[in-house]
């Protein structure tokens, strides 16, 4: 569990991700976890981390408040993705891995223990690398909803985007944007795991609204 090094550019992808979904570190209001991730930041993320961006703008509001917003401050390593290794402690693991002889000893009348030894540790190795979780091809995009008219239900409108589920699918924040002559368009994030999500497929269910869309263009395509 963790984002790894936040001064790093992998550090603040992983945040990113995170916050696609949340308004904070952790529940519903801003808390001591927000803090504590905000400081391990080295500055604002760039502008097309959007979502992290995001975050950091609205926490760095509470400066004056941060020592009165609820909780307790953890360890860095205890925020974050589960399914995200911690590469805070990525030195250790890496030594603990040198530690290994994977060879044995030269020595032609290796002793029992020592062989059961080297036999175990192998092992711990083996187990070791074979959980490492997979890396999963992920987009962040941006998508504008473009309704009839003035007169459309934009609430309406975004409920029904809202309700299209897919596996690899996780929507994200969203807003109305002025187009011209009172009418608003929808621009709402995603996140998407690319071989199960595509850009076709959103066009194809958000347009299938056709008592309330027009039409549905990207915005912005960002590999994570």
């Amino acid at each position: 569990m963790g984002f790894g090094d936040l001064k790093s550019a992998a550090g603040l992808r992983v945040l990113n991700d995170f916050l696609a979904d949340k308004s904070y570190i952790e529940g519903y209001v801003p808390s001591q976890a927000d803090i504590a991730v905000f400081e391990a930041i080295a500055g604002p993320p760039p502008a097309e981390l959007f979502h992290a961006l995001r975050w950091y703008n609205h926490i760095k509001s509470y400066e004056k408040q941060k020592a009165s917003l609820p909780g307790v401050k953890k360890a860095l390593g205890k925020y974050g993705p589960a399914d995200v290794e911690d590469t805070t402690g990525a030195a250790t693991d890496s030594k603990d891995d040198d530690d290994i002889d994977l060879f044995g000893s030269d020595d032609e009348e290796e002793s029992e223990e020592a062989k059961k030894l080297r036999e175990e540790r192998l092992a711990q190795y083996e187990s070791k690398k074979s959980k490492k979780p997979a890396v999963v091809a992920k987009s962040s995009i941006l998508l504008d909803v473009k309704p009839w008219d003035d007169e459309t239900d934009m609430a309406k409108l975004e409920e029904c985007v809202r309700s299209i589920q897919a596996d690899g699918l996780v929507w994200g924040s969203s807003k109305l944007v002025p187009v011209g002559y009172g009418i608003k368009k929808l621009q709402i994030q995603c996140v998407v795991e690319d071989d199960k999500v595509g850009t076709d497929m959103l066009e194809e269910r958000i347009t299938a609204f056709e008592d309330y869309v027009q039409s549905m263009d990207v915005a912005a395509f960002n590999k994570i």
